[in-house]
């Protein structure tokens, strides 16, 4: 590996020609840094991340429509429906992130999903076109053929396995495309998750908007048929560009370490603290180490016992069980400090929810025509939280970081902690919006029966729906880059499934929410949730939310200012530590 003859290169200009992150090329060797991973790899990750999430939203934002038009559902059935759908495709990631790191490793667990995920959708193209599969003539019955509703929800939850894997490994793949130990290639991570977002909400647009369309005035089928082509032409893409990636190796249960630790620091929990935390276990230098050293931290300290070297360890070779790393104990506490961030991010999942259920809904029953007798589809209206996502990640990459970052003199322009709070105020917002909008539509619908909400534009909707689109480019982007940059290595696929699941969550939450506020206002003398919207109270449930996520606004900012986040330790002087947000200040002061 001489750079030139007759001069072995310094440890520097070796650094620059390979990758020393624990990476590997295609062949199983060390990868050379410019034939592998940055750009040229993550593009082909993007371009099946950018189909896969026109194929996903091509199908949810028209699902609550679909259930309620094609199968005769009640809004209130349907809504629970689409949310138990949704909660389970954000939940799912949990279980493939943990097989993608554990086990199969990130490239082949995006490749069997991309396969699950494109038999959920040929299921989806024959429960349309199949004479004995077809849902019945809307004239003729007013309830769901039961062999359609089978096979339906047979696919759509294929579907939710294939983004179960698919979502947190392909993600956390692409971000693996950047060595997080070389100034350049960390600073375009960076803004890989902006990028990725970028691409994302592009695919989201075309998915809300040509799809959808093409379900209201041509055919589902036709659009079933356009979904499976385009997943079919991006695995192709992906498999193309096998040779350009950096590969991870799995490294087994990213759970047993932990557990590892748990049981040392019991076992070991009438030992005294030492007084100086360098008297700790750790790999000795000399040794070589797989992934990053992280530095020794001050919080639970309870689980420091498990790293102290005690009489028995001394005497024996120590078993994994009895004695744990630093940075083992570490990795622990980044979980468990991440356990009180990820709580207060579900009333925002909450809040998200309703975006593809009632705010889809609401779009449906006014006036969607924008002039020349065309019609926008119900779904279409969801893309406007789409654009309103590019432009919040957009203004934040190009305009927001440069200025920061020469203000605060952080790497990221704001902690990812205080990008995710901004979000989280442009989610109160945007129940506040909707709350007050609603209210004007039932008002419409109570001054002329006959014409009801038809008599105000959809556009009514945009302020929420754009509102809820800022917001996702700081919330969404932010949870993703703290998800993925604050748990140990060895997990970040399962990081990726952290950030979905508050999603998921929420949608599960919002669907507990829904039910007891039927039951409890039911009581009182009517529920806030009809038969269909006319007779439902949906404007007082958005303030229910808008109230609970304000609350826990407030909560959040807490646990923030006191949040500690990731240190490692630097590759030239291994007892040097940096922490991994390179911040000054507390998180959110």
């Amino acid at each position: 590996m001489e750079e030139r003859k007759g001069a072995k290169p310094s440890k520097v200009e070796d650094g620059e020609k390979w990758v020393y992150d624990s990476s590997l090329d295609h062949k199983g060797n060390v990868p050379l840094r410019a034939r592998t991973g940055v750009w040229k790899a993550s593009l082909f990750i993007v371009a099946i991340e950018f189909s896969e999430r026109l194929s996903y939203f091509g199908i949810a934002t028209s699902l609550i429509i679909y259930l309620t038009k094609v199968m005769h559902d009640d809004l209130k059935v349907a809504a629970k429906s689409v949310n138990y759908w949704s909660g389970v495709t954000t939940l799912v990631p949990l279980f493939g992130g943990f097989i993608a790191d554990a086990y199969l490793g990130r490239f082949k667990t995006v490749l069997a999903s991309s396969i699950i995920y494109l038999l959920g959708l040929i299921l989806l193209c024959m429960s349309w076109f199949a004479p004995s599969l077809r849902p019945c003539d809307t004239k003729s019955c007013h309830g769901p053929r039961k062999i359609h509703e089978v096979v339906f929800f047979l696919a759509i939850y294929l579907v939710s396995i294939g983004t179960g894997g698919h979502k947190p490994a392909l993600e956390s793949f692409g971000a693996d495309q950047f060595d997080d130990d070389h100034p350049e290639e960390r600073k375009q991570k960076m803004s890989y998750f902006n990028w990725w977002n970028f691409g994302l909400c592009c695919g989201l647009l075309l998915g809300v908007t040509v799809v959808v369309y093409v379900q209201d005035h041509v055919s589902w089928g036709v659009a079933d048929i356009v979904l499976t082509a385009v997943m079919a032409v991006s695995l192709v893409i992906f498999i193309v560009g096998r040779t350009n990636y950096r590969y991870r190796k799995p490294t087994g249960s990213p759970l047993t370490p932990m557990l590892q630790v748990l049981v040392a620091a019991i076992a070991k929990r009438s030992l005294p603290h030492p007084s100086d935390p360098a008297q700790l276990y750790e790999i000795p230098k000399s040794e070589k180490v797989h992934g990053r050293l992280l530095c020794h931290t001050k919080n639970l300290k309870f689980l420091d016992k498990a790293a102290i070297i005690s009489a028995q360890n001394l005497a024996e070779k120590p078993s994994p069980w009895r004695l744990a790393t630093v940075t083992k104990v570490e990795e622990m506490k980044l979980v468990l400090n991440m356990i009180p961030i990820w709580l207060a991010t579900l009333p925002f999942g909450m809040c998200v929810a309703q975006a593809s259920t009632f705010f889809i809904k609401q779009g449906a029953t006014m006036n969607r025509n924008i002039g020349n007798g065309f019609e926008i589809p119900p779904a279409s209206i969801f893309s406007l939280a789409a654009i309103g996502m590019i432009i919040s990640v957009t203004f934040y990459e190009k305009l927001l970081v440069p200025v920061l970052r020469r203000t605060t003199g952080n790497e990221r322009g704001i902690n990812i902690l205080q990008r995710i709070g901004i979000g989280m105020v442009f989610s109160i917002a945007t129940m506040a919006a909707a709350a007050l909008v609603e209210k004007k539509r039932l008002g419409a619908v109570e001054s002329d029966p006959v014409k009801g909400s038809h008599s105000m534009s959809v556009l009514w909707l945009a302020p929420q729906f754009v509102i809820i689109g800022l917001g996702d480019g700081f919330t969404l982007v932010g949870l993703q880059e703290y998800f993925y940059d604050q748990v140990p290595d060895s997990m970040r696929s399962l990081g990726i499934a952290f950030y979905l699941s508050v999603i998921g969550a929420g949608n599960f939450l919002s669907s507990l929410l829904i039910t007891a506020v039927d039951h409890i206002t039911e009581k009182g003398g009517k529920s806030w949730f009809g038969k269909d919207l006319n007779s439902s109270r949906l404007d007082r449930f958005y303030w229910v939310l808008a109230c609970i996520a304000a609350a826990n606004l407030c909560v959040y900012v807490f646990l923030a200012r006191r949040y500690s986040y990731k240190t490692v330790q630097k590759v030239a002087v291994v007892a040097d530590c940096y922490e991994g947000e390179l911040e000054k200040g507390g998180p959110m002061a």
